[in-house]
């Protein structure tokens, strides 16, 4: 992508440049290894930054193309691809998915009392939404989620398609449909790529989005070549861990080759000067660099809240507010629900290790923000970062 001025684009330079303290000063005081973020506006790059370092151990700075894991911001790019596949008329968003995966034709639902019952069909578009009543086992809230945590879904010697019948062994939270729930939904939506395009889901990626982007550094593996790249995940996840306890260092990293499982919902590496072509094609209507990848209209519907008022607010593991869902991305449908500057539909996501991205179509510009550290938002970057662009704005 090309580059500009700030204020070309119409941002102040001396408001914009109020970033950098703040990202170096959660370097500074521990709160995080290495920061990097990256904002375009009007489909050119006026700020591109990082502060800290990329691995502490080694004393490696952070760099503007280190390499992240981006966990759940692969989902939009998955929901992308099934959606081009929805292009080709090979289904539609009301159609139930068991006739693609035959392990889904027979699932049941756990009630919060314990009984269960036999589940509605689950659609297309329930697992787009994440209405699916598919879970994750963040919670503690319900009888199912120690089950999925029980189950192991994610261990990464299984393959995708092993992964999906474990997925269907486990009973729903709800009726599809019935209410919004963050789940696995996203790696049934990856499955549903490899059955329809016959392709395994890395390679259908590679082929049609994100070698055509030029995202030379998007992948679920990592090279010996690019390992000198690829930033340590830190975080504190246990009770008495370190602020800082090394969670998966580069060298022994489950992102070394094979990895048995390309998942929909998570598992891509990345890095923003790759993730920011991806935003700027959604943020397009579907083209970058003279090549159409997806429908306008498509990513019209894609982008749009799909979701009754009485789903909200939504929660992943706290509350949102302000926030809808749509076919694989969020949108702010209250502005000042959310807390933040903003406009209205803007659209985006996050990963699990604090990488953020999201998309202004009021004001044509896109917000990043990167970090390596579980669990997401224990420091507020991705909204100093949002809050300090916005006042940046002439």
């Amino acid at each position: 992508m090309q580059k500009a001025s700030p204020k070309s684009v119409g941002v102040d330079p001396q408001r914009l440049a109020r970033i950098s303290p703040v990202m170096q000063r959660y370097c500074d005081e521990g709160k995080a290894a290495g920061i990097v973020t990256l904002a375009a506006r009007h489909g050119k790059i006026f700020h591109h930054q990082a502060w800290g370092m990329q691995n502490l151990e080694t004393s490696t700075p952070m760099a503007l193309d280190s390499i992240f894991r981006i966990y759940s911001m692969t989902k939009p790019i998955v929901s992308v691809a099934l959606m081009q596949l929805h292009e080709l008329g090979k289904f539609h968003l009301n159609d139930p998915i068991a006739p693609f995966i035959p392990a889904f034709a027979d699932l049941e639902v756990l009630n919060a009392d314990g009984s269960r019952e036999k589940a509605e069909p689950m659609t297309f578009w329930h697992v787009l939404t994440h209405t699916s009543g598919l879970s994750y086992g963040f919670r503690d809230d319900h009888p199912l989620e120690k089950m999925y945590r029980d189950a192991e879904l994610f261990d990464h010697s299984m393959t995708l398609e092993q992964m999906m019948m474990k997925i269907s062994e486990l009973p729903l939270r709800f009726q599809p449909g019935h209410d919004w729930h963050y789940s696995v939904a996203t790696d049934v939506v990856g499955y549903l790529v490899q059955v329809i395009s016959g392709q395994p889901l890395g390679d259908y990626l590679q082929e049609n989005i994100l070698r055509p982007l030029g995202m030379v550094d998007t992948d679920y593996e990592i090279p010996d070549e690019k390992l000198g790249r690829l930033t340590s995940l830190y975080g504190s996840l246990q009770p008495g861990d370190p602020y800082m306890k090394l969670l998966d260092p580069p060298e022994t990293s489950f992102h070394r080759p094979p990895v048995m499982n390309q998942r929909g919902g998570s598992g891509l590496l990345s890095t923003a000067e790759d993730y920011i072509k991806f935003a700027q094609m959604v943020a397009n209507g579907g083209t970058f660099d003279g090549r159409r990848y997806i429908g306008r209209k498509t990513l019209e519907l894609m982008t749009m809240n799909h979701l009754p008022q009485r789903m909200f607010p939504l929660a992943v593991t706290t509350p949102f507010p302000g926030y809808g869902f749509g076919l694989g991305f969020t949108q702010v449908v209250n502005v000042p629900e959310t807390g933040n500057q903003g406009s209205l539909g803007n659209h985006g996501w996050s990963g699990a290790a604090d990488t953020h991205f999201w998309i202004d179509p009021v004001e044509d510009m896109i917000g990043m923000s990167y970090l390596q550290y579980m669990p997401s938002s224990t420091i507020p970057v991705r909204d100093d970062l949002n809050n300090l662009l916005y006042q940046a704005l002439e």
